[in-house]
C-alpha cells in the first residue's frame, strides 16, 4: 500500500511539472535536476548581490531563437574594420566616414584616408571610431553628443559602406555566435526587399491627399499593383533577389542551427517606392519558407514615417488581403513621449495589429499611450499578437527601462512577449545580457522564464513542421542545461 501511494505522490508531482518538464514518463533525475534549477536560480534572482552567477545561468541557458534581428546592426564594429581593409577601402581621420575609391580621393591635410590597420594603430582614433560607429562609452564620458536615437541610426551611415562585402561571411560569424550564446534559430533581416516602378502611377499615389478616404488609397493601390506585377524588371528584380538570399542561406542550416529571413521596406520614402517595395516583398516570401516574413522598418518619429503611417498600414492591409500566407512582424510604437506629440503615441500599434494584420509587434514601447489601450492590449492578447522586447535598445534608444517599460504590462494583461537582441553589435549586447537583463530586473519565476524561451519558437515564422522540430530540440537542450546546472550548484556548496 505504502509502495502504491509513493507511486501516485510521484504522479501528483508530474502533474505539477509544466508540460516540457514532464515527458510520458520523465525519469527521476530529470526532476531533480529541474527542481536544483528553478531552486537556484530563484535564490540568484532574488539576491542583487549575485549578478554575476545569474550572468553564468543566462549564458549557460538554451535561447531558442532571436526573432528581432538586423543583420547589418548585429556585427560588430570590430567585423567591418576587417571588411574595410578587405574591400581596400580606407577611413577618413577627421569625420571616420568610409571612402569606398580612396584611390580616386583627393589629399585632404589633417583628414588623411586611412586604412583600418592604420586606424587601429592610432589608440585614440580608433577608441573615438568605436563610439561614434556604435553606441559604445556613450554615457560614461564627457563629449559633444547628439540625440540617442540619432547616435544609434547614425552608426548605420558610417558602418554601411562595408557592410555589403559578404552575406556568407556575416551570416557564418552570426550562425558561430549564436551557436555559442546557445541560440538555435536565426530570423535576421538581411536585406531589404528591391523596389520596382510603377511608372506614371507612381505620381498617382505620392499625390494623394491626406485625407484619403480608404475607397480612393485602394484603388490607387490596386492600379499600381497590376503596374508593378506586369512589369518584367520589377519580376527579374524579385526573383533575383529570392535567389540572392537563397545563395547567401545555403547550407547555414545543421543539426543545431536553423536561419531565416525577413524582408523588409523603409518607411520613409515616397508613398509610391514605399509601395512599391512592399509588393516585391509580400511576393518575395509568398510560398518562401526561406523569406519567413516582412517588416517596415526606419526611425518611427522620422518626418514621412509619421506622417505616412496610417498609409503604411493600410498598404500593408491591400496586400496582405492578396498574399494571406505572408507573416508580419511590423516594428510599432519604438516611441516614446516628447519625441513627438502626443497625437502621435495614439494609433500606430493599433493600426498594426487592426489594419495591418502584424502577427508580432517589434519594440510596442507606446502601449500606455494608445487610444483605448485597454481594449488594445485584451485584443492583442485574443489575436495571440506576440511583442519583441528589445531591453537594451529601448533603454538606449528611447530611454525606457526597468519600471517604466511596458514588459510588466504586457505581462499582466498576458499579452505574449520574446526577448531579443534587435541590432547587438551596434548596442555592444548579446542575447544572454538581455536574459540577464529581464530575469535581473522583473524576476520571472523560473517556468516563466523557461516559458519565454519556448515562446521565441513558437511565435516564429518556421512552418509547423519546423517549430515542432525546433521545439523537441529546445526540450533536449533544457534537458541537459538542467542537468548541468544541478552539477554546478552541488560543485557550490
Amino acid at each position: 500500500m505504502k509502495k502504491r501511494l509513493a507511486v501516485i505522490g510521484m504522479q501528483m508531482a508530474l502533474l505539477t511539472l509544466p508540460s516540457w518538464a514532464q515527458g510520458e514518463a520523465a525519469p527521476a533525475a530529470r526532476q531533480a535536476n529541474y527542481q536544483a534549477t528553478q531552486d537556484y536560480y530563484r535564490q540568484l534572482a532574488s539576491d542583487g548581490g549575485r549578478l554575476a552567477e545569474l550572468g553564468l545561468l543566462m549564458n549557460m541557458m538554451p535561447k531558442g531563437g532571436d526573432l528581432h534581428h538586423h543583420y547589418t546592426g548585429a556585427l560588430y564594429v570590430e567585423t567591418y574594420l576587417e571588411w574595410v581593409d578587405k574591400q581596400a577601402y580606407c577611413i577618413y581621420r577627421s569625420t571616420l566616414k568610409i571612402e569606398t575609391k580612396p584611390q580616386q580621393a583627393a589629399p585632404q591635410p589633417g583628414n588623411e584616408c586611412l586604412s583600418a590597420e592604420q586606424v587601429k594603430e592610432d589608440n585614440g582614433l580608433y577608441r573615438r571610431l568605436l563610439t561614434v560607429w556604435s553606441d559604445k562609452d556613450f554615457y560614461n564620458h564627457s563629449h559633444d553628443q547628439p540625440p540617442p536615437d540619432k547616435q544609434f541610426f547614425d552608426t548605420f551611415g558610417y558602418f554601411g559602406a562595408a557592410a555589403g562585402y559578404s552575406p556568407r561571411v556575416g551570416l557564418q560569424l552570426l550562425k558561430d555566435r549564436a551557436k555559442a550564446e546557445n541560440l538555435q534559430y536565426l530570423e535576421t533581416m538581411l536585406r531589404g526587399a528591391p523596389s520596382g516602378d510603377s511608372g506614371k502611377l507612381a505620381a498617382e499615389l505620392d499625390a494623394l491627399p491626406a485625407n484619403a478616404g480608404a475607397d480612393a488609397i485602394n484603388q490607387a493601390l490596386g492600379r499600381s499593383l497590376a503596374s508593378l506585377a506586369a512589369d518584367a524588371a520589377t519580376q527579374g528584380m524579385i526573383r533575383d533577389y529570392r535567389q540572392q538570399l537563397a545563395g547567401y542561406a545555403q547550407g547555414m542550416d545543421d543539426a543545431g542551427f536553423t536561419l531565416r529571413f525577413q524582408t523588409y521596406v523603409s518607411r520613409n520614402n515616397a508613398p509610391s517606392a514605399t509601395f512599391a517595395a512592399l509588393y516585391a516583398g509580400f511576393v518575395a516570401a509568398h510560398d518562401n519558407p526561406l523569406v519567413v516574413g516582412l517588416n517596415i522598418v526606419g526611425p518611427e518619429n522620422g518626418i514621412v514615417a509619421m506622417r505616412d503611417y496610417a498609409l503604411h498600414m493600410r498598404m500593408i492591409h491591400f496586400l496582405k488581403q492578396r498574399f494571406p500566407d505572408v507573416k508580419l512582424a511590423l516594428h510599432a510604437g519604438e516611441l516614446v513621449l516628447g519625441m513627438v506629440p502626443p497625437e502621435g503615441l495614439r494609433d500606430h500599434i493599433r493600426l498594426a495589429v487592426e489594419l495591418a494584420g502584424a502577427n508580432r509587434i517589434g519594440h510596442g514601447i507606446d502601449i500606455s499611450h494608445e487610444e483605448g489601450a485597454d481594449r488594445l492590449l485584451a485584443e492583442m492578447r485574443r489575436r495571440d499578437v506576440a511583442v519583441e522586447i528589445n531591453l537594451t535598445s529601448n533603454q538606449f534608444i528611447l530611454g525606457v527601462e526597468g519600471a517604466s517599460h511596458p514588459l510588466p504590462l504586457y505581462r499582466r494583461y498576458g499579452v505574449p512577449f520574446v526577448i531579443s537582441t534587435d541590432d547587438e553589435g551596434v548596442s555592444r549586447s548579446d542575447i544572454g545580457n538581455e536574459y540577464l537583463l529581464y530575469a535581473s530586473r522583473y524576476k520571472p519565476s523560473y517556468d516563466e522564464l523557461k516559458q519565454t524561451v519556448y515562446r521565441s519558437i513558437r511565435y516564429s515564422f518556421l512552418s509547423p513542421a519546423d517549430k515542432a522540430r525546433q521545439l523537441k530540440l529546445l526540450d533536449g537542450r533544457f534537458a541537459e542545461f538542467e542537468a548541468r546546472v544541478a552539477a554546478l550548484r552541488r560543485l557550490g556548496k
